[in-house]
């Protein structure tokens, strides 16, 4: 995964003057020697100082600054002094988190007691009046052993804060037609520290011409052939897509600017295939599974949410449609009775061919169906088809509704190891309580048709990421004894 962040976490202690600080130094030392036991390197132990005051939080700011240090753990190894604690939140540039020392046992009591567990109380507070944005575990408090555990909670998220706000959008081409819900304000973008470069497909279509003949073809394609193996049924077309590829990556490197993460939301339709004469799903799927997203039919918030995804995952991730019902016949004959899952738990996921081939059953190059219908075939080879592989998922989007509100919401399912009987990158996915979700979270909120998928259950991390960009409202599969808010409490 060649666009996705390392995260180094410094660790800082804290301490109040009127309490004891090598309360703070022999506990930092625990957490830190806690985690490198349990989890190996990711974390820096600011040596420098215990942060008391203004200028030790100008000192220790200099140093995890200088260690290379991306992310900061403050550490409360006592009550702390809540100004200079959370000024050092606020000068640091990148993704924080809070958490506190509990006391070790009684006999720390009566002379060596910490009230830590106090102390995140007053760093919640000044955290809100300087209007700071940190992480803060569900139970924040804990030992040594419990503390090196938030920190590791900690790094998936800290991947995916520091890379949005380190990431440039390229986008080619308005939204296709009828694809309104593809398209949002991009104010939030920028409120959540994102750039966006709007291109026109026509900039695009130049620069494809351009690497015409380009002396790198060869390889992209030999490289295509050995990834496909008996799947290439499309071979003659396997040129036009390197090409492609080539012309998507010199543009990423010509235009990241002063971004370090890069994720392009591309157009495939409907003068695509007629221009460029393939359809680019293929190009699409392989470039995802390095780690760059490329999402479909212009969707900015789509190739954010997947780039979400994969900082999280640290794996690639897909884009796909909520597309349709699982028919009743393939249930009765393929589902009931051996997954825990009522029909309306179910759905299938889809897309033209976008999904990376590592995430695919047999996956084989084919042309794209639905655009055959009405143009010529060979105009739409391009797509990578196959079943998606069974296993855990997390469904989720982050999105900025028509009026500017960012808005997202997660759920945790699986893809069931079902034969589709379709075409596509496509899976038969089942969801907890997916009926309700369905009607009071993405329909009520008026979510796209598009979702990201993860591979793996990441929801922990995915809605801790959603909350720290500011996510006003993070929707959920709510189980069957909690009512959405616009639920009927009649409808039985």
């Amino acid at each position: 995964m060649i666009n996705i962040p390392q995260i180094k976490i410094g660790v800082v202690a804290v301490s109040r003057d009127c309490f004891p600080e090598s309360l703070s130094v022999n506990r930092r030392k625990a957490l830190i020697q806690a985690y490198r036991r349990k989890y190996g390197e990711g974390v820096y132990e600011c040596p420098v100082c215990i942060v008391e005051s203004e200028i030790h939080m100008q000192q220790a700011l200099a140093d995890i600054k200088a260690a290379g240090c991306n992310a900061l753990c403050v550490y409360l190894g006592n009550f702390g002094p809540e100004i200079s604690e959370t000024m050092l939140a606020q000068n640091f540039d990148g993704p924080v988190m809070f958490c506190a020392a509990a006391e070790e046992d009684s006999a720390v009591l009566l002379n060596d007691r910490g009230d830590a567990y106090c102390g995140m109380l007053n760093a919640s507070y000044n955290l809100k009046l300087r209007g700071v944005k940190a992480y803060i575990p569900e139970y924040p408090v804990g030992d040594a052993e419990e503390c090196a555990d938030m920190i590791h909670d900690f790094m998936p998220i800290a991947r995916a804060v520091y890379g949005v706000k380190n990431l440039k959008i390229i986008s080619f081409g308005p939204r296709p037609s009828n694809f309104f819900a593809c398209n949002a304000p991009i104010q939030q973008l920028y409120n959540i520290g994102a750039e966006i470069e709007e291109n026109s497909e026509l900039d695009l279509f130049e620069s494809f011409n351009k690497h015409e003949g380009d002396k790198r073809i060869p390889e992209v394609v030999a490289d295509m052939a050995k990834e496909l193996g008996s799947g290439n049924k499309k071979p003659e077309i396997l040129n036009k897509l390197a090409q492609y590829e080539l012309t998507l990556l010199d543009w990423v490197e010509a235009h990241r600017g002063s971004k370090k993460y890069v994720a392009i939301a591309g157009k495939c339709w409907p003068a695509f295939q007629t221009q460029f004469k393939f359809v680019p799903c293929y190009v699409n799927s392989r470039l995802t599974g390095r780690g760059i997203p490329v999402s479909c039919e212009v969707d900015i918030y789509g190739c954010l949410s997947e780039f979400i995804g994969s900082c999280v995952s640290q794996d690639c991730t897909t884009l796909l449609d909520i597309n349709n019902t699982v028919p009743r016949d393939i249930y009765e004959e393929d589902i009931k009775g051996r997954f825990p899952y009522g029909i309306t738990d179910t759905f299938m996921g889809f897309h033209c061919g976008n999904t990376c081939s590592s995430k695919l059953v047999k996956p084989e190059m084919r042309n794209q169906k639905i655009m055959a219908r009405s143009l010529p075939a060979e105009v739409t080879n391009g797509t990578i088809e196959g079943d998606i592989v069974g296993g855990d998922v997390t469904v989720y989007r982050l999105q900025s509704t028509s009026d500017n509100r960012l808005l997202a919401y997660v759920a945790q399912g699986e893809v069931l190891p079902v034969a589709t009987r379709s075409f596509g990158s496509i899976g038969i996915f089942a969801v907890k309580e997916m009926g309700r979700f369905y009607r009071h979270v993405l329909i009520q909120n008026g979510f796209p048709h598009h979702a990201a998928v993860a591979f793996g259950h990441h929801g922990k991390a995915i809605y801790e990421v959603f909350k720290y960009l500011g996510a006003e409202e993070i929707g959920y599969n709510q189980p069957a004894g909690l009512p959405y808010r616009t639920e009927n409490p009649f409808k039985n």
